[in-house]
C-alpha cells in the first residue's frame, strides 16, 4: 500500500546528478586510473563521508604519487565539475511537486566540500527545501541512524509520510527498515511511472 507522501527525499549521484563517474574523466584526461586511486577511496574517503576527516587533508599525501601536477584544490575542483551533470527533467518535476505543496529535500552521502558545491554551485539550495548530508549527520545511508536523524529533524508524525528515492537498492532497503516509503531510481521514465502510484486515487 502506497501513501501519498508529504515529504520527498532525493539522492544526488545517480539520481539528481547523472552521467559518468569522475574517475573516467580523470583517467581519460590525466592517465590517473581507478587502480591508482583505489587505496584512497578504500581506506581514507569513508571517514570524510561521515565528517570524521577532511577531504583536502586526506587527499594531499596521494596527489603527488598519482602524478597530479596541480594543487589539491585544483583536483577537487576538477572532480566536482566532472560530476556537475544535473538531471534536468527530474529537477523540473521536483519543482512541480513543490508547487503542489510537497516538501523536497536532498538526502546524500557526501563529504563537506561537495555538499557545499551541490548546494551553491549546482543551485540546489534554491531548488530544495533543505539538505541532509552524511558529512553532518555522521552516518552512511546503509545505517538506519541516517534516516532516523532525518525523521527527527523533519518532525513527521509517521515515517511513511516520507518517500525516499535512491539508485542503491541497499540504501532503499535500509530506509524501508526505518519505516520510510522508498523506491529505487533507475531513470526518469521509470520514476514518473512509479510516482503515479503515489498520487491521489
Amino acid at each position: 500500500m502506497r501513501n501519498k507522501p508529504k515529504i520527498l527525499l532525493f539522492d544526488v549521484d545517480g539520481v539528481l546528478a547523472i552521467g559518468d563517474h569522475w574517475g573516467k574523466h580523470l583517467e581519460r584526461d590525466y592517465g590517473i586510473t581507478r587502480a591508482m586511486t583505489q587505496e584512497f577511496f578504500t581506506n581514507k574517503f569513508g571517514a570524510c563521508i561521515i565528517g570524521k576527516a577532511d577531504l583536502k587533508e586526506e587527499l594531499t599525501p596521494y596527489i603527488q604519487q598519482w602524478g597530479w601536477r596541480g594543487t589539491v584544490d585544483d583536483l577537487i575542483a576538477y572532480w566536482f565539475r566532472a560530476e556537475h551533470n544535473i538531471n534536468e527533467p527530474l529537477l523540473a518535476y521536483i519543482q512541480t511537486l513543490r508547487g503542489q505543496g510537497a516538501a523536497c529535500y536532498v538526502a546524500t552521502m557526501q563529504e563537506q566540500y561537495r555538499t557545499a558545491y551541490i548546494l551553491q554551485e549546482m543551485g540546489f539550495e534554491k531548488q530544495f527545501d533543505g539538505v541532509f548530508s552524511s558529512a553532518f549527520i555522521g552516518y552512511k545511508k546503509t545505517q538506519p541512524e541516517f534516516y532516523a536523524h532525518i525523521l527527527k529533524k523533519l518532525d513527521v508524525a509517521h515515517a511513511e509520510e516520507v518517500l525516499f528515492w535512491d539508485d542503491s537498492p541497499a540504501n532503499v532497503a535500509t530506509a524501508r527498515s526505518v519505516g520510510l516509503q522508498a523506491e529505487v531510481y533507475s531513470d526518469f521514465a521509470d520514476f514518473t511511472e512509479k510516482m503515479r502510484l503515489y498520487s491521489d486515487k
